[in-house]
């Protein structure tokens, strides 16, 4: 049986060599980060979020996937997007089974951030960090295929203007960001028919 997992594996092999030639590499990375979209391995794949804590100075109480800023003693982004997600939510690196980068995005605060595509087992025992996360959940990725927006962001990268789908599952929201590499994975690597749509309310982020 070809479950959606298998489908990702093998459209994601078409475009792996192209992006992994496009990962930014060098002795100094400031500037860089890598998060990981762990997926977990079952027919119904689901993506493992964080809610990171309300007492950080940055990013407080948003919906994120686990990772973080290169550092100094990395090898490389992949090595930060494993150590980082080994320190926010518990996971060993030798759990993972990564697949290869995905497309490099731009934060608003000019932070150029490599998401990583790995897959975990389903029975991984996940913990947040306390000082860094509030909360670990999980979305299956089929409740992305009917758009299910709460509302569509604009907002302005390298003067570009783009828009992003924001939802909300089971009382988290999902938005920024973190929606963005979500949605860029599922149209471009599933053909998701996620698309602009002006018929819900747009918010202009500052």
């Amino acid at each position: 049986m070809t479950t959606m997992l298998n489908i990702i594996e093998r459209r994601f092999a078409a475009v792996k060599d192209e992006l992994q030639a496009k990962v930014p590499r060098g002795p100094d990375l400031h500037g860089h980060a890598a998060v990981l979209l762990a997926l977990t391995d079952e027919p119904d794949p689901q993506v493992i979020l964080t809610l990171r804590s309300q007492q950080l100075s940055s990013h407080s109480g948003e919906v994120s996937l686990p990772g973080g800023r290169w550092d100094e003693t990395d090898p490389s982004l992949e090595f930060t997007a494993l150590r980082e997600t080994h320190e926010e939510i518990g996971l060993p690196a030798d759990q993972v089974r990564v697949l290869g980068p995905l497309w490099t995005r731009n934060t608003r605060w000019q932070v150029a951030v490599t998401p990583w595509l790995g897959v975990v087992s389903p029975d991984a025992a996940l913990t947040p960090n306390p000082g860094e996360l509030d909360a670990i959940f999980r979305v299956p990725l089929s409740y992305f295929f009917d758009d299910p927006r709460i509302r569509t962001d604009r907002i302005t990268i390298d003067q570009r203007r783009i828009y992003l789908p924001a939802y909300e599952y089971e009382g988290y929201e999902i938005w920024g960001f973190t929606a963005g590499v979500l949605t860029e994975f599922l149209v471009r690597v599933l053909d998701a028919p996620i698309g602009r749509r002006d018929d819900v309310p747009v918010r202009a982020l500052s």
